[in-house]
């Protein structure tokens, strides 16, 4: 008898705790904010950011850092930016500069992808070249320019190359630390269940190091973008149009205004490619429930 009522008060104490935490969990829903608060809440501190910005570069043209024509007002660079959003070669630009990204990019991902994981589950290859990997995501960019312009002239296959070079390590990086870090539960789960092989893979070790592989794509874009950029300034290819091959036309021109007018593009166009990775890692996160569902 005593020891049924000791059982039902353990379950009543249980029952209550549950209870508790669910009413913790539904108060909780109850104060996640609305589509609107949650973007507002993420916008407002970027738009002091750039405020702060804006009005340091304010201060420096009112304090005549600079002459003007080297260091032009806010409002003047406005004005130059508003002109070429209205010009067709512009969008040109911005459409050839976005085209060599995209597939530069998607040659990374590839050769990055491949290359990662045959070096996180070779230890062969990972002895051999596994150091080497982290060393070219080390070096600058610009660098690799002087041997690609050797090997393939002035044309775009040398932008593709040095892109290639820039984001694929990476990328592969990536790949390699998402595998390696994959508990070896899942691994010996997997197995038991006859998973083994690419079974393995697809089922077992893509899925749970899909966040890592998310971070080194997001990474390998960082370092495609900055390479593109760089590549379009030094290599300039007769009869195309591109945001790098504008800059360094109005930088001859000692236009101040354009120059960092297209800065503000190629910016604006690193932030948005920011935000949509952002939104694929935060999607992949609450898919593997590391974040709250909104």
């Amino acid at each position: 008898m005593a020891v049924d009522i000791t059982n039902s008060l353990r379950s009543a104490q249980a029952d209550s705790t549950i209870a508790g935490l669910d009413a913790l969990e539904l108060a909780g829903r109850r104060r996640r904010l609305g589509f609107g608060r949650r973007l507002w809440a993420g916008t407002w501190p970027k738009l002091i950011a750039i405020g702060l910005v804006v009005g340091i570069w304010q201060f420096a043209y009112w304090a005549e850092w600079k002459d003007p024509w080297v260091l032009p007002s806010p409002t003047e660079v406005g004005g130059q930016l508003w002109q070429f959003v209205g010009q067709v070669d512009f969008w040109r630009g911005v459409g050839t500069t976005l085209g060599r990204a995209v597939l530069g990019f998607a040659l990374a991902a590839a050769i990055g992808f491949v290359v990662g994981v045959a070096v996180a589950r070779n230890r062969v290859l990972r002895a051999a070249i596994g150091s080497t990997i982290t060393g070219l995501q080390t070096m600058p960019s610009i660098a690799w320019f002087p041997l690609a312009i050797l090997l393939l002239q002035l044309n775009e296959s040398a932008i593709y190359f040095v892109v290639v070079l820039g984001a694929a390590p990476s990328i592969a990086n990536g790949v390699i630390g998402g595998v390696d870090y994959v508990p070896p539960m899942l691994l010996r789960a997997g197995k038991n269940i006859g998973a083994t092989g690419l079974k393995l893979y697809a089922y077992v070790i893509a899925p749970a190091s899909l966040p890592a592989i998310v971070a080194g794509l997001k990474q390998g874009w960082a370092f495609a973008w900055r390479s593109l950029m760089a590549g379009e300034l030094l290599v300039h290819i007769p009869d195309t149009v591109s945001l790098g091959s504008q800059m360094d036309v109005l930088r001859q021109l000692l236009d101040a205004k354009g120059v960092i007018a297209v800065m503000i593009a190629i910016f604006v166009v690193g932030v948005l490619a920011d935000a949509i990775f952002g939104r694929v890692d935060q999607a992949v996160r609450r898919r593997w429930g590391v974040l709250e569902p909104t």
